[in-house]
């Protein structure tokens, strides 16, 4: 497998003893699954993408995926539990404050990329529900602007992990691993680019709903009391506020 060097040496030891420990911690912890393994490529550029209803999701990537993984996420973390808003800062990845257009991480993401690398995003912008909810336009930006091949994980059980172990129980979680897709491209300027933008973000979202639980598949169901289910959720918490200014919504 293809591994790129994005890090300081010091960073990699620290990544490294991260993906040992991710292996004993989430045998100890969970009974994880892992389905698709066969769709893994062998190299970048490659987006990892998946739905995002857990702190859980980006270790899970960790654990599962066979490279160093540059991830780009949420810089304000106020109601994860203390150990997942250490890990990211141990592991190290790309902040972008929502609300911003965060141009510094996502010029940062197309750097990876382009030059080979693996980025895990999540394109729905923040876990504050647990049902499907549409992309934020990043990553169909990201994967235009660079070419890159998307690779769809659909993340189950993860929200059960830490109410399990309060049970004294493993929660049964599983990773499923979709058959990559792309390249894409937009064409146009302004809203035209966005609607298509929005029109891949949406291609990126079906292809992760095939991936998990019926029931969690919100506004991408087939099902209509599912879709009337998850209405609401599609609201941006961060449509009219800039992250680190605000308070009291889950990120």
């Amino acid at each position: 497998m293809q591994n790129q060097k994005f890090t300081t040496p010091q960073r990699k030891l620290m990544r490294n003893f991260l993906r040992w420990l991710a292996h004993p911690a989430f045998a100890l912890l969970t009974d994880l699954e892992i389905n698709g393994a066969e769709n893994l490529p062998e190299k970048g550029p490659l987006m990892l993408v998946g739905n995002h209803f857990s702190f859980v999701d980006p270790a899970s990537f960790v654990r599962v995926m066979p490279w160093e993984i540059e991830f780009v996420g949420g810089a304000d973390m106020p109601h994860a539990p203390l150990h997942m808003r250490l890990l990211p800062l141990l592991w190290g990845y790309h902040p972008l404050y929502r609300g911003t257009g965060a141009k510094d991480s996502l010029r940062a993401a197309e750097g990876i990329l382009k030059q080979g690398g693996i980025l895990g995003i999540f394109p729905e912008g923040g876990n504050w529900a647990t049902v499907l909810r549409p992309a934020r336009p990043g990553t169909a930006f990201l994967a235009v602007r660079t070419g890159a091949s998307i690779l769809p994980v659909g993340l189950v059980g993860m929200t059960e992990v830490f109410p399990s172990l309060r049970r004294g129980r493993r929660a049964k979680i599983q990773v499923n691993i979709g058959k990559p897709f792309g390249p894409f491209k937009a064409e146009g300027h302004g809203q035209q680019l966005r609607e298509h933008l929005d029109e891949i973000g949406h291609e990126i979202m079906r292809r992760i709903a095939e991936l998990i639980p019926p029931e969690e598949r919100g506004h991408y169901s087939d099902d209509p009391a599912v879709r009337e289910a998850a209405r609401g959720t599609e609201i941006y918490p961060w449509a009219d506020k800039v992250e680190g200014q605000v308070r009291g919504v889950a990120q």
